[in-house]
C-alpha cells in the first residue's frame, strides 16, 4: 500500500512516515475495497456470478484503481457471455496499470482470435435482433433467434433468460425451467432466475388428488333368520325346477315375443339412429370444411403481415449494420483504443474518437461505451487539446479566424480546464466580430475560472462590448 500523496510504502501508522499526510481514512477506503474483493471473489468461486459482480462493482467505487477487482469483474462478465462490459474491464483495468496486467492477456486473446470476435459481434447482433422481435410482437421469431444466439454462445445468460420468459409466456413450462436451469448451473444467485424458477414450479406442482368415492354395490339378497342362524339367499335364485314341457313352451313363447319386438320396435329405431347418425356425419363434414376455409384466410393474413414484418425488419438490420449502426460505432471505439495501446499514437486515436463522436449520442448508449470513450478521452485528451490550441494561435496571427475558431473549439473540447484556450476562442469570436458567441464564451470564462487573470482579461473585454454597443 503506498501513500496517495507521495507514493512511498505505508507503514502500519496511520501518517505517511515520508510526507506525513493523514492516511487513516485513505487506510480504511482502500480496506473495504479489499473487503468487498475478496467477498465477490468468493462468490465467484462457488458460481453466485450475480453476487459476485455486486461486490465487485461495491469495491470499484470505493476504490477505482483496484486492478485485481476490475480484472475479476471482466472474468466474470466474460462468463456470462458479457464480452463488451468484459473487454471495457479490462481495458479500464490496462489504463491504471498498463504494466505486468494480465488483463492485456485476455484482451491479446480475443483481438489475436479474428473467429471469435466475429462469434462475439454475431451474438449481439442476433441478441439484439430479437429483443427488437419481442417488442414487435413477433414471439416466434424470436424464439428462432434467440436459439441461434445460443448456439454460438451457450453461455449468454441474458439470452438464455430472454427464451425462458418467453417459454413462460407460452406457458410452456417444461422448456421455461430447461432454460432456467442452464441458467442457475452458471449462476447459482441469479436472482431474475430464480424468481421465474419459483413460478415455474408453482405452476408445475401436482394437484391434490381428490378422493374418489368409494361406493360398493349391496348385493340383492334376502336374510332371515333360522333358529340361532342367519340364513342369505340371494333374490334371483330360481324358485323350483319347472317341468320340462313348461320350460319348452316358455322357451318358444319368448323367441316370438323377441322377433316381435326386434320388427316393430329395434329395426326402425336402428334406421332412424342411422339416419341421424349420417345427417350428423354430413354437417361435421361441412363445419370442418367451413373451419379450414377460415384458418386459410387466417394463414394468408399472417403471411401477409409476416411479410411487412419481414421488410421492416430488413429495413432496421441494414440501418443496425450500416455504416452508421452501431456495431461500426463500436468497432471505431475498440479500434481506438486497440490503437492507443498498441501504438500510443493520439493522433490517430483522436480521429477514430471524433468519428465516434460525430456519429454518436453518447447518451443513448450504454454505461460500458460511455465509460470507456470518456477514459480514452481523458487520457489523450491534455495532449490533444495542446496541440488544437497551438494550431489555433498559428491560425490567429494569420488572421484565418475561422481556422483558429475550429482548432480553439476542439482544444476546449479535449481539455475543458483548459481556461487560455477557452479565452483565446472569445478572442478569435472578437476579433471576427461575432459578438454574440464572443459575449458567450467571455462569460463561460468568468462563470467557470473566477478569480484568475483570465476571467479579469475576459471582464475587461465584456467591459469594452458595454461600452461600444453596435460591436
Amino acid at each position: 500500500m503506498v501513500c496517495y500523496q507521495c507514493g512511498c510504502q505505508l507503514s502500519e501508522q496511520d501518517y505517511c512516515t515520508s510526507c506525513g499526510a493523514d492516511v487513516s481514512l485513505y487506510k480504511k477506503i482502500l480496506s473495504i475495497s479489499n473487503h468487498y474483493y475478496n467477498e465477490g471473489l468468493d462468490k465467484a468461486m462457488v458460481r453466485d456470478l450475480t453476487g459476485a459482480i455486486d461486490s465487485l462493482e461495491q469495491s470499484l467505487k470505493f476504490n477505482s484503481r483496484n486492478v485485481e477487482a476490475r480484472n475479476l469483474l471482466g472474468l466474470v462478465y466474460y462468463e456470462i457471455g458479457e464480452c463488451t462490459e468484459a473487454m471495457s474491464e479490462w481495458i479500464l483495468s490496462m489504463n491504471v496499470e498498463p504494466k505486468r496486467n494480465i488483463a492485456s492477456d485476455y484482451i491479446q486473446r480475443i483481438q489475436n482470435n479474428p473467429s471469435r470476435y466475429d462469434v462475439i459481434r454475431q451474438t449481439m447482433k442476433k441478441f439484439n435482433q430479437a429483443l427488437a422481435y419481442c417488442q414487435q410482437g413477433s414471439k416466434d421469431l424470436a424464439v428462432i433467434q434467440l436459439k441461434k444466439v445460443l448456439s454460438l454462445s451457450p453461455r449468454f445468460l441474458k439470452a438464455h433468460l430472454l427464451l425462458a420468459l418467453l417459454h413462460i409466456d407460452n406457458e410452456d413450462w417444461e422448456k421455461a425451467r430447461r432454460e432456467l436451469t442452464k441458467i442457475l448451473s452458471v449462476d447459482k444467485g441469479n436472482t431474475q432466475a430464480l424468481r421465474y424458477m419459483q413460478e415455474v414450479d408453482r405452476m408445475l406442482a401436482p394437484d391434490d388428488i381428490e378422493k374418489s368415492d368409494k361406493r360398493r354395490k349391496k348385493e340383492e339378497t334376502v336374510r332371515y333368520q333360522s333358529d340361532n342362524e342367519v340364513i342369505i339367499q340371494p333374490t334371483n335364485l330360481a324358485e323350483g325346477t319347472r317341468s320340462g314341457f313348461s320350460t319348452v313352451l316358455n322357451i318358444i313363447v319368448g323367441m316370438v315375443i323377441g322377433a316381435a319386438t326386434m320388427y316393430f320396435l329395434v329395426m326402425p329405431a336402428n334406421q332412424k339412429a342411422a339416419q341421424n347418425e349420417a345427417q350428423e356425419r354430413v354437417e361435421t363434414i361441412a363445419g370442418q370444411l367451413d373451419s379450414k376455409t377460415n384458418e386459410i384466410q387466417q394463414l394468408n393474413n399472417q403471411v401477409e403481415t409476416l411479410q411487412k414484418a419481414k421488410e421492416q425488419l430488413e429495413a432496421d438490420l441494414d440501418a443496425y449494420e450500416g455504416t452508421e449502426g452501431k456495431l461500426k460505432e463500436m468497432d471505431q471505439l475498440y479500434e481506438a483504443a486497440s490503437i492507443y495501446l498498441s501504438t500510443k499514437d493520439v493522433g490517430q486515436t483522436a480521429e477514430r474518437l471524433d468519428r465516434v463522436r460525430e456519429n454518436v449520442k453518447l447518451e443513448e448508449t450504454s454505461e460500458a461505451f460511455r465509460s470507456l470513450y470518456n477514459a480514452l478521452l481523458g487520457i489523450i485528451g491534455p495532449e490533444l487539446a495542446k496541440t488544437y490550441h497551438e494550431a489555433g494561435y498559428v491560425s490567429f496571427r494569420n488572421e484565418d479566424y475561422d481556422s483558429a475558431i475550429e482548432s480553439y473549439s476542439k482544444a476546449v473540447y479535449y481539455d475543458p480546464n483548459n481556461a487560455e484556450a477557452l479565452f483565446d476562442l472569445g478572442n478569435a469570436y472578437r476579433r471576427k466580430e461575432d459578438s454574440v458567441n464572443a459575449i458567450t464564451t467571455f462569460n463561460r470564462v468568468i462563470e467557470l475560472f473566477p478569480d484568475t487573470d483570465t476571467a479579469r482579461k475576459a471582464k475587461q473585454f465584456l467591459v469594452d462590448y458595454d461600452d461600444n454597443p453596435s460591436e
